[in-house]
């Protein structure tokens, strides 16, 4: 950067001037333009290249002196451009074609997908030509692509009857790498905006050719132009820098119009691109819905009738005699052998059916790309018929729909709602899961997303994505920008509840309750995964209540129901509904008409903790600590709590640790007791589930575990005989028994698992005969009731011996 003055004023003072200076002649002007350079240093002294600046100046005269006040201005010269020779990059022919075919794709299989885009491509410029041009078409048949596969030869064949290329073109399009005809087409038609432009066209970056030689050894490229009246071809060979074009002389060979490229496989990939049904499979997967029509040469198989031939006679049948009647007779002898014979060929030609096998032309590209059109001009059954052809299923949909997003990314998409759960949900939320198919006009570019396109919880959802200007990489596999795979993340997204949301709502209340039974578990783990969509996730979550315990009800239901003075939504989770209606939980909520959630899915509780509200209420679990329901009588709580602080203090000394500390209960009514978890652990359900956990860690198990708090009942008989025996027999072992047993029986009613289940059956056993204390009357050994049970003793008994092999039962089959 050149050096810039200061814009600060200077005074200079110069030594006295001759009036008849010619530098300062004019002394009446007032502004004055000098040139530093010349004047202030001499011309030998500054740099080449020092900067010039104008200065702007005032001149005062005062005795003996000239004074000068100039004004810098800024003076910025950029410093000259380094002189140079120019070079043009150069590349290495067979090294950038190895790069391209071998480093570029990541799958050999496609280049079945780019020869078909190309000739896609010659056949829609021949047709937008053919507008201003008819004579273009001339004779040369429809517009359409074939395969043909060869075995025996190792060759595929593919055909197209389009615009085809002149040498001149050969050379620019398949002699120049990364160019592409295409591109040159379209910006061709974009500089004549008369003509418009064709966004079918499917090329782009010029390389696509090339991966012919990715199973190739051999490539021959035979092509006719009708603007040319020569056939040219193309040749090459794989791992090679040049190529041949040759003038085609062969009248055998001679196309009407349009490009035939032959490639002579490698031998390792020889029997499986040469086989018939693996190139249909391709073509149905990668350019099912290309515009034009697909043949691909198949072996078919027919069933026909054939002669069989007849037996001859048998020798020593009669042959017909002469009749003596006349002169007429030997005449009507010959006509009898002529009838005979006759009768004998047409018994002898006997039919049978054989199946013969043929080669034909097949169509593979049946199913048409129906998301194109209008949603209004598509009918139910044409949307339920594409889904069952392109993703190999065998039953309708549940719901689909079908949109068109614009906008910053503009794509044409149809999803659908299988009607049948999979039988095995990993493959539903593996993120790997297959079930959206990417296309760029028309073409498949993909279904492997690894979860970016489409959340893992609603991999259920299966469709099409289409669009027309996606930004891809040169392979044309991945999407080159993720911030365009977000927005249309987004939007699939959206859609996707808008068309859950529209089942819900509709009539038929059993289609959305066949899909909650197929896939409502993944809707909660979308309660887990995805917390930006849980405005939309919430409403559609159905559960089981205490109100309702056979129809699933929604939050929005529950609300509703609510009374006024209902702050919050209380759940109760538990590994079944019949432990959820029958847990001591529920009894004092139960008595208020309060309604609770019955969460019985091992995914419940967490989905329910992710979300925490909804519509401004918390959610509350009624098996842990602090739970206040709203209409308590302080008053009367605290009497009750001070009457039964001794008998709570006893309990909390009898049990130890086991307990973090004994309160009175709010919520039961019935039962004894009942044990909850802290407000901050893992409740009973979540203990258990965690317990099962393949590799559980015990350490952790033992941190996250809530402290366990005892509520008893004080109003329960069994709480008020501990309160006595609290006060008056403190020390009593049956007592102390009494309340062992209770705390255990409250760990399985609560829904936790004892430490040791055959300790605590051994106390049961000891309760149970204690309770017992032969109140029928014990039977003791040598008692009087006992004789009669006895063998009289003058009886002589006879004791028969069986042989195994003897034994036999009444229904023995092997009995005699």
């Amino acid at each position: 950067m050149a050096p810039v003055l200061s814009r600060s004023l200077a005074s200079v003072s110069l030594a006295p001037l001759p009036s008849s200076s010619p530098s300062f002649a004019h002394h009446k002007t007032h502004h004055k333009a000098l040139n530093l350079s010349s004047s202030f240093y001499p011309q030998n002294i500054l740099p080449r290249n020092w900067p010039k600046c104008k200065l702007g100046m005032k001149f005062q005269t005062r005795p003996n002196k000239f004074i000068v006040r100039c004004e810098a201005a800024v003076a910025e010269q950029e410093a000259p451009e380094a002189s140079g020779e120019k070079f043009e990059y150069q590349a290495e022919v067979s090294r950038l074609m190895d790069l391209i075919v071998h480093s570029l794709y990541s799958h050999k299989e496609v280049f079945l997908r780019e020869l078909v885009s190309n000739a896609s491509d010659a056949l829609d410029k021949l047709r937008f030509l053919s507008v201003t041009e008819p004579s273009l078409l001339g004779d040369a048949g429809e517009l359409e692509i074939r395969i043909k596969p060869d075995p025996d030869n190792g060759t595929v064949t593919i055909t197209d009857s389009g615009i085809g290329m002149t040498k001149d073109e050969l050379i620019d399009c398949l002699g120049t790498i990364a160019q592409s005809g295409t591109s040159k087409f379209l910006k061709a038609l974009k500089e004549n905006k008369d003509l418009g432009a064709d966004n079918g066209l499917i090329g782009q970056f010029g390389v696509g050719f090339y991966s012919a030689f990715l199973v190739a050894e051999r490539v021959v490229v035979s092509t006719k132009s009708p603007r040319s009246d020569k056939q040219f071809v193309w040749e090459a060979v794989a791992d090679s820098s040049s190529y041949v074009i040759r003038e085609e002389t062969d009248p055998e060979k001679l196309l009407k119009r349009g490009t035939q490229i032959t490639l002579y496989l490698r031998s390792d990939d020889k029997y499986e691109f040469s086989d018939p049904t693996r190139i249909q499979n391709l073509v149905k997967n990668y350019s099912q819905f290309v515009s034009f029509p697909i043949y691909t040469w198949q072996e078919k198989s027919r069933t026909v009738e054939v002669e069989e031939e007849g037996q001859p006679p048998k020798e020593g049948e009669e042959k017909p005699e002469v009749d003596s009647i006349g002169p007429f007779g030997h005449y009507l002898c010959r006509f009898h052998r002529f009838l005979a014979l006759k009768l004998v060929s047409v018994q002898g030609k006997k039919k049978k059916t054989v199946t013969e096998k043929y080669w034909d032309w097949e169509l593979a590209n049946e199913t048409k790309p129906i998301w194109m059109r209008n949603s209004k001009d598509v009918q139910k059954e044409q949307y339920h018929e594409f889904y069952k052809t392109a993703f190999n299923e065998f039953l309708d949909p549940l719901t689909y729909t079908h949109f068109t997003t614009e906008g910053e990314v503009e794509f044409r998409s149809m999803l659908f709602i299988s009607g049948m759960a999979p039988l095995n949900n990993e493959d539903v939320v593996n993120p790997k899961t297959k079930n959206i198919r990417l296309y760029v006009k028309r073409v498949f570019i993909s279904d492997d997303f690894d979860g970016e396109l489409f959340p893992r919880y609603l991999g259920f959802v299966k469709g099409v994505v289409d669009s027309d200007d996606l930004p891809l990489n040169v392979s044309r596999e991945i999407l080159q920008e993720s911030r365009i795979v977000r927005i249309m993340r987004k939007r699939l997204v959206r859609k996707t509840f808008d068309m859950i949301q529209e089942l819900s709502e509709g009539e038929n209340k059993e289609d959305y309750k066949k899909f909650w039974e197929n896939f409502g578990k993944f809707l909660k783990l979308g309660c887990i995964e995805d917390t930006g969509n849980h405005k939309r996730i919430t409403p559609l979550l159905r559960f089981y209540s205490s109100k309702s315990d056979e129809d699933l009800i929604s939050l929005d239901d529950y609300v509703e129901n609510m009374s006024e003075n209902q702050k919050a939504i209380y759940y109760l989770a538990t590994d079944s509904l019949k432990s959820a209606k029958t847990a001591p939980f529920l009894e004092k909520l139960l008595q208020k008409d309060i309604e609770v959630l019955y969460l019985i899915e091992p995914i419940d509780e967490v989905a329910i903790q992710n979300l925490q509200t909804y519509k401004e209420k918390k959610f509350v679990d009624i098996s842990k600590e602090d739970l206040e329901l709203g209409d308590e009588d302080e008053v009367k709580e605290r009497e009750t709590k001070q009457e039964c602080n001794l008998l709570c203090d006893w309990i909390k000394q009898q049990l130890g640790d086991k307990v973090a500390k004994v309160q009175v209960s709010k919520r039961l009514a019935s039962s004894p007791c009942v044990l909850v978890s802290g407000k901050f652990g893992w409740s009973a359900n979540m203990e258990r589930l965690m317990k099962a956990q393949t590799l559980g860690d015990t350490a952790s198990l033992e941190f996250m575990r809530g402290r366990r708090i005892l509520e008893i009942n004080p109003d329960h008989p069994i709480v008020k005989d501990l309160n006595a025996a609290c006060k008056n027999a403190p020390d009593s072992t049956d007592a102390k028994r009494a309340v062992d047993l209770l705390y255990e029986t409250a760990l399985i009613s609560s829904g936790f698992t004892p430490d040791s289940p055959a300790e605590l059956g051994n106390k049961i056993y000891e309760m149970m005969t204690m309770a017992l204390g032969g109140r029928w009357g014990r039977l003791d050994d040598g008692s009087d009731s006992s004789e009669d049970l006895t063998p009289d003793s003058d009886a002589t008994v006879e004791t028969e011996v069986v042989e195994a092999s003897e034994v036999r039962t009444e229904s023995d089959p092997w009995q005699d």
